[in-house]
């Protein structure tokens, strides 16, 4: 399986490589990252988005950050600023900090080796990381599988497939996996504005695997659940709070209170790493606030006049208690049991 962001090996270290999504439908173009000023600005204007991926991206960060201190008298407080630097680029997306914490704990464990060592070893940990992240996402789709009924029609919100993980993906990985056991199955995307990752990328997605794929509008969602064309819903998280509150795309939000009114599952697919035990509920939340210009205008043109007010949260929180089950690698949880798997 190609991946969406991978680490390349050369015998100067290497560099990041990742697909570039702000091109997408339109080009297809792998791009590479070689410093951590630049890994900064890929994850902030988001040519490499979507939780895991940032993740994934972070841990690159600071291989590239570890690269440029080789020769730094303070090797290693070195490459910690670097990796604060980068841990700031998105708020809301916790994988960015587990993925950055998880090469730091290889950073202290090998502080004492000499600095090629260490680099070589943050390489191998980000490897490790990009290869577990498609395994986990396969867990998640095949546990996810089970919840869609035969035939059913699949309603999904932003993009939370291969471009938004290594590889596979979480909510797109339940689909593909679901896919697999029955070609009948059906997908609703959302446009998911205001950049559109369901009308530019989840049906690029889907429509590359043949998977019949419908893109809807944001506020048809409701129209759809009222008419019983829509049968589930899965969608991907970029923050879970202990208590079950999930973070994703703004509209999510809005997505499953619609639901819960139809009757209709609303399920969350998620790696335990999308989980902050330190957060106890929503509202700890971090919600980025985005350029105003993602609103204002589509494709670089004006869409309103220009003296109104704009406010642009990217994301919003789901409460636990709309939220059916979170499907992860260990199983589909109950928002209210989610500190189960941190007691294990």
């Amino acid at each position: 399986m190609e991946k969406t962001i991978e680490w390349i090996k050369t015998n100067n270290f290497g560099y990041s490589k990742m697909i570039d999504q702000t091109q997408l439908p339109y080009i297809y173009k792998k791009i590479s990252i070689n410093s951590s000023k630049d890994m900064y600005s890929a994850i902030k204007s988001m040519i490499v988005r979507g939780a895991p991926a940032i993740g994934i991206a972070g841990a690159h960060g600071v291989i590239l950050g570890a690269i440029e201190s080789l020769n730094c008298d303070n090797f290693v407080e070195n490459i910690k600023k670097i990796a604060s630097f980068i841990n700031s680029s998105r708020p809301t997306a916790v994988n960015l900090v587990w993925a950055i914490k998880e090469q730091l704990k290889v950073l202290e464990k090998n502080k004492n080796e000499d600095r090629k060592t260490i680099i070589d070893l943050l390489i191998e940990n980000a490897i490790r990381l990009e290869n577990d992240d498609i395994e986990i996402n396969k867990k998640i789709g095949e546990y996810g599988s089970a919840i869609i009924p035969k035939g059913a029609t699949i309603l999904t919100h932003c993009n939370a497939g291969s471009l938004a993980t290594v590889g596979w993906g979480t909510a797109l990985g339940v689909v593909r996996s679901a896919f697999e056991k029955d070609k009948t199955i059906k997908v609703f995307a959302d446009e998911t504005r205001p950049r559109g990752q369901g009308a530019r990328l989840t049906t690029y997605e889907l429509t590359k695997d043949n998977i019949n794929t419908t893109l809807i509008t944001d506020g048809m969602g409701a129209y759809f659940m009222r008419k019983k064309m829509i049968d589930v819903v899965v969608v991907g998280a970029d923050r879970i709070s202990l208590n079950g509150d999930c973070a994703n795309k703004i509209g999510t939000y809005m997505v499953a209170i619609a639901a819960k009114y139809h009757n209709i599952p609303f399920y969350v697919a998620a790696p335990k790493s999308t989980i902050d035990p330190a957060i106890k509920s929503g509202d700890e939340i971090v919600i980025e606030l985005r350029d105003e210009k993602e609103v204002t205008t589509i494709n670089d043109k004006p869409i309103c006049v220009s003296n109104v007010n704009i406010i642009n949260p990217s994301f919003d929180v789901t409460p636990g208690a709309l939220i059916t089950g979170i499907i992860t690698e260990y199983g589909i949880i109950k928002p209210n049991e989610i500190h189960k798997l941190f007691t294990k």
